[in-house]
């Protein structure tokens, strides 16, 4: 695997080694003792989770609260996203920044993403089929949320605003700038 760290420290993007031919694909999508070698972390991930969406969905921007945060690997396994990260570690030097990487079925790319992040994703493709593995289980009073389309956070989502579509809970999140992080 090629790991390629990104300008927020702790987060990787993750290029596994495919091997292809006439029949198909195959490529060891985590094994945590080279994951440690390569970055130095040690994670052990307890739930998997799947989520299929059409063109224009933007789930996020989610984190759990201590004592209950998570770590994430996450991959597209089908279609194409716009995968995206903002710093909510109080003391980092990239706090309130965020990262976006495009994920896709084509280009196995995965995201490593530590404890102390919002996370979201835009699906740019039809549909597309989202998984994540998590190294806490989901404790649902520990929910914590920002808004996907804060104009502090002043991320391009690569969707126009009109065709977004939002679940509900999602479209009355707090703006970054009344927000008080829990992650020293």
């Amino acid at each position: 695997m090629n790991i390629v760290k990104t300008e927020i420290e702790g987060l990787f993007i993750i290029e596994p080694r495919v091997f292809g031919d006439n029949r198909g694909y195959f490529f060891e999508s985590f094994n945590a003792r080279d994951f440690k070698e390569a970055t130095g972390v040690e994670v052990e991930f307890v739930q998997d989770n799947e989520s299929k969406s059409t063109y224009g969905v933007v789930r996020g921007l989610h984190f759990q609260n201590p004592p209950y945060a998570q770590s994430k690997l996450v991959r597209v396994v089908e279609g194409e996203v716009l995968d995206v990260v903002v710093d909510l570690r109080r003391h980092s030097p990239t706090f309130g920044r965020h990262c976006a990487v495009v994920l896709s079925a084509s280009n196995h790319r995965q995201f490593f993403i530590p404890k102390g992040f919002a996370h979201g994703f835009a699906v740019l493709s039809d549909e597309a089929i989202f998984q994540y593995k998590c190294d806490e289980y989901y404790h649902p009073e520990a929910e914590g949320a920002l808004a996907w389309n804060d104009p502090t956070l002043s991320i391009d989502w690569q969707i126009a605003p009109s065709s977004v579509k939002l679940s509900e809970k999602d479209k009355n999140h707090p703006k970054f700038d009344s927000f008080v992080t829990p992650f020293e």
